[in-house]
């Protein structure tokens, strides 16, 4: 049987094979479970409007987090990526609106949502951005 750091390390000697073309064909691999409702509480989003901003149906949103449901392999894959980079996915789910939050300057940060959270009468807001390659997170 081998480790896990052997696995690992066939992995990366495929891909690279694969890049410098002397491997046909690359088979990615989606991840069995996926945790929607972390992910969309990570970044601070209702059901509702993770469902609208990432095209998800509400119902499905429910049903996943609900333990009711599992995604099905492509549903899999998006949420695999909105988990490590949801910049990339909201622009190119809406590269027109993506492209005006961005500007024709070359900004560190985007800002992809706002966080409201009301804490008492004094009804702070919290703001969130993350970063244009989606790397990183930078609260504000």
């Amino acid at each position: 049987m081998k480790t896990q750091f052997e696995q690992m390390m066939n992995g990366l000697n495929d891909v690279e094979a694969f890049l410098a073309g002397e491997q046909e064909g690359f088979k990615a691999h989606v991840p069995h479970k996926v945790d929607v409702k972390a992910i969309r509480n990570r970044l601070g989003m209702t059901q509702a409007r993770f469902s609208n901003t990432f095209g998800f149906s509400l119902d499905a949103i429910k049903h996943w987090e609900g333990g009711r449901r599992i995604p099905e392999a492509p549903a899999r894959t998006l949420l695999a990526v909105i988990d490590k980079n949801p910049a990339a996915v909201l622009s190119a789910l809406n590269p027109a609106a993506f492209a005006a939050a961005v500007g024709s300057s070359k900004p560190t940060t985007v800002r992809v949502r706002i966080n409201r959270k009301h804490h008492g009468s004094s009804g702070v807001t919290k703001r969130k951005a993350y970063s244009a390659a989606g790397v990183k997170r930078i609260s504000k």
